[in-house]
């Protein structure tokens, strides 16, 4: 007590006493704490585990004394009751469910086998509840694996061997996408069908040899048609070429024709405008003959006089050196009233040309 007493100041106040039950809880939880952290992380084989996580791409769905909760958790980590809360993980991105074996008997009675058919789909975040709650953990078992089963034999019961096989085997993917989505939106409309991939099925040997002799004999036929095809594009290039050939042929000789008619239109031409020079030449010159001729025949109308015509006549006369021997001479050379006459008759015709 002495002890106690000096350690203590004499101005501080007493110690407050606490309630028991505070001093209690304060006590129990950290306690409690540390046993759950024990409990998972020490002991986990002891109790079942009370920690639990939820991978990326997944809902969490719980289930407690069998009745499926509408708690969906995210991805991470989550708590559970043990015992009595019941967890799953649901995959909500894109998975793919691959259905094999399936046996179906096409229309003709003929057994066949599609050895795998792989369907990728995906279940909606927002319908995990209600497609769980329907069709429990396995809902894909229902509506993708026992309706494959389902599909493939209504597909191949009404579709021949040759046309399962051959003629539509391009068509089954579509087909079986569609016939899946029809029944996934009508009853559990969160199952969103993506894509359907279908192998080839299996036949039995002896069929199957005969397709592959069907499929030689058509290889060669078609093998056939390309030569021939081949044969026909050659003969068609030759033809082409002789038809180019031909048409350059004909083009150059149109040219040439054509420069040939140029250059006799253009002689034709030279000749025409020579022609025409010539005419005009000779119509100048006939012209200038013409006006000559007249001026002349004027220039003698006017010389004509009685007088200038005497005058010639005495010149001719003169100019005669003709010497005549006899008795009597003739009268006409010197009979002066013979010219007389001869002058005036001229001289009257003068005249009456001149009145008219």
């Amino acid at each position: 007590m002495d002890t106690q007493q000096h350690r203590t100041p004499a101005s501080t106040p007493p110690p407050r006493q606490s309630h028991p039950v505070e001093s209690s809880s304060a006590i129990l939880i950290p306690f409690l704490s540390f046993l759950a952290i024990a409990a998972v992380f020490l002991i986990p084989s002891s109790l079942p585990s009370v920690l639990h996580q939820v991978p990326e791409g997944h809902v969490g769905v719980y289930w407690r004394g069998g009745a499926l909760l509408k708690t969906i958790t995210d991805p991470g980590f989550h708590i559970k009751m043990p015992f009595l809360t019941h967890y799953e993980p649901v995959q909500v991105t894109l998975q793919t469910d691959q259905v094999t074996d399936i046996p179906c008997g096409t229309k003709g009675g003929v057994m066949i086998s599609f050895g795998k058919i792989e369907v990728v789909n995906r279940l909606s975040k927002k319908f995990v509840y209600e497609t769980l709650l329907n069709y429990g953990v396995d809902y894909d078992k229902t509506w993708i694996y026992d309706k494959i089963h389902h599909e493939i034999n209504q597909f191949c019961s009404s579709h021949s061997l040759q046309q399962v096989y051959i003629d539509v085997f391009d068509q089954i993917d579509e087909k079986m996408k569609d016939a899946l989505q029809v029944d996934c939106t009508r009853y559990a409309p969160g199952i969103e069908i993506i894509s359907v991939r279908v192998t080839k099925p299996t036949i039995p040997d002896s069929i199957r040899r005969n397709f592959e002799q069907m499929e030689e004999e058509r290889t060669k036929v078609l093998i056939a048609i390309e030569k021939q095809k081949v044969s026909e594009k050659e003969a068609e290039t030759v033809k082409k070429m002789a038809i180019s050939e031909a048409e350059k042929n004909a083009n150059v000789s149109k040219i040439l024709m054509e420069q040939r008619l140029l250059e006799k239109d253009s002689s034709r031409r030279q000749e025409e405008i020579e022609n025409a020079m010539y005419l005009a030449r000779e119509k100048s010159l006939a012209d200038a003959d013409f006006y000559r001729v007249i001026k002349e025949a004027e220039a003698n109308r006017l010389k004509l006089t009685p007088e200038f015509l005497e005058l010639k006549f005495i010149e001719a006369i003169a100019n005669n050196t003709k010497i005549f021997f006899g008795e009597k001479l003739p009268n006409m050379i010197l009979d002066q009233r013979l010219l007389g006459n001869f002058l005036q008759e001229v001289s009257r015709g003068e005249a009456l040309k001149m009145k008219k």
